[in-house]
């Protein structure tokens, strides 16, 4: 019975961790917002949004980001495109 529960949730942790691999792969840090979004910093130190429903959306340098901490951060750049491009990587239609 134990080796069917640790089968199952096995599985269910694989099937959800393929939604946004490559985007997770790729950011150097991941910071969690305020209001439910995602802000995704690369190794090149340029920015990317992603909103709670998992969708790139546009950032504009220079807007200020609330953390989920209470943190501010300044956004340097806007990589709608980048971020876009990782996390349907892997998604066919």
């Amino acid at each position: 019975m134990n080796a069917r529960f640790l089968v199952l949730a096995l599985s269910l942790s694989a099937a959800s961790a393929f939604a946004g691999d490559a985007a997770r792969a790729t950011a150097k840090e991941m910071v969690p917002l305020k209001n439910g979004e995602v802000l995704y910093v690369f190794e090149d130190g340029r920015m990317a949004r992603e909103n709670q429903y998992g969708r790139a959306v546009y950032l504009k340098a220079g807007e200020t980001l609330q953390t989920a901490d209470g943190r501010t951060i300044t956004a340097n750049s806007n990589e709608v495109a980048r971020l876009n491009h990782l996390l349907q990587k892997g998604h066919t239609n």
